[in-house]
């Protein structure tokens, strides 16, 4: 298996894991937990981020203003 097929199928396992189609019955860490239980789906979307921006879309910088230069 090749190093873009395990980083694709980690950027599918944590997009399923946030879509969450099983409504909650698959959990890593419960919810109802403060603070902790919010941590797997933290972890998930850092990894899907992660993927994308290695597949060439960078979404870190997507609300970053852009300044125009021009008649300065």
């Amino acid at each position: 298996m090749s190093k873009r097929t395990f980083i694709a199928i980690i950027g599918v396992i944590s997009f399923f894991y946030l879509i969450n189609p099983g409504a909650g019955v698959f959990e890593l860490i419960p919810d109802n937990f403060p603070f902790v239980g919010n941590l797997d789906e933290t972890t998930a979307t850092v990894l899907l981020f992660s993927v994308l921006r290695y597949f060439g879309f960078d979404f870190i910088n997507v609300f970053k203003k852009e300044h125009n230069n021009l008649g300065k």
